[in-house]
């Protein structure tokens, strides 16, 4: 009851801004800033027609795949690499180098050598590995000496350690990774959709932009919030139950998932 008071409430701020939204826009009738209705009465005409086929959903499975990618690529060199002292001496400074360079600045390059139809996907990857790459080092890195001693004791593999042991104590830095990686694949999914591409919510923006249809480049806008938060609300719900067993960061995770 307490948890359902508590979303209801933070959900009532968002009513309550909606609401000053749509007044503010109506007494200023400035055709940059359409108000709510309006932007709700052009995304109906948008979401729910072919163009959801079309654009969303190719743009979404990329944005998806990316992420996937970024994610299995980033647990399993942070995995390896955050239990080698050796091998991060070596590569901490070129990988601080690549992660210190925007994203976006790179659409130019994967543009140029893989194609402007086709290097949405690799600009995708290559921006949201680093968080989960990262953040999984620095989980990796942190198990408990209890655990060392006891693995060594009970003399497990390899594998074994890996993944029965360094894994599930570094999950709570991998799911961080995991969250923050998830906006950055979709802030990249649209810029990459900005440029050259044939479709998606990016080449949609543009377009509208393009003919002045300004409610309708409101609601791809508007359409991107959305998104956002049902992925990150998703992310959160099976973050929530991966890491039932930790009690302090079950609860942490439930108050994010409900907005809190």
């Amino acid at each position: 009851m307490n948890l359902l008071k508590g979303t209801a409430q933070r959900w009532v701020v968002f009513v309550v801004a909606v609401a000053l939204w749509e007044l503010v826009t109506r007494a200023a009738d400035d055709v940059f800033f359409p108000p709510p209705t309006t932007i709700a009465e052009a995304a109906g005409q948008v979401w729910f027609s072919p163009l959801f086929g079309e654009h969303v959903v190719p743009g979404v499975g990329r944005m998806l795949l990316g992420w996937a990618l970024s994610g299995v690529i980033g647990v399993a060199l942070g995995i390896l690499l955050g239990r080698s002292r050796t091998a991060m001496a070596y590569l901490g400074p070129t990988f601080t180098f690549m992660r210190s360079i925007p994203p976006p600045l790179l659409v130019p390059f994967f543009a140029a050598t893989i194609g402007v139809t086709s290097m949405q996907l690799p600009t995708i990857v290559f921006g949201a590995v680093w968080p989960v790459l990262l953040n999984t080092v620095d989980g990796a890195r942190a198990v408990d000496d209890t655990k060392v001693d006891t693995a060594r004791a009970f003399r497990l593999s390899g594998p074994q350690w890996l993944l029965g042991v360094v894994l599930p104590s570094a999950l709570p830095k991998v799911f961080a990774g995991l969250r923050l990686s998830l906006s950055i694949s979709l802030i990249l999914m649209v810029i990459s959709e900005l440029v050259g591409s044939i479709n998606g919510i990016g080449n949609q923006l543009v377009q509208a932009q393009r003919d002045y249809d300004l409610p309708t480049m409101w609601a791809w806008i508007v359409l991107l919030g959305v998104l956002g938060y049902l992925f990150n609300t998703l992310l959160l719900l099976a973050e929530l139950r991966a890491l039932a067993w930790q009690p302090r960061h079950s609860l942490e995770a439930q108050s994010l998932a409900t907005g809190g």
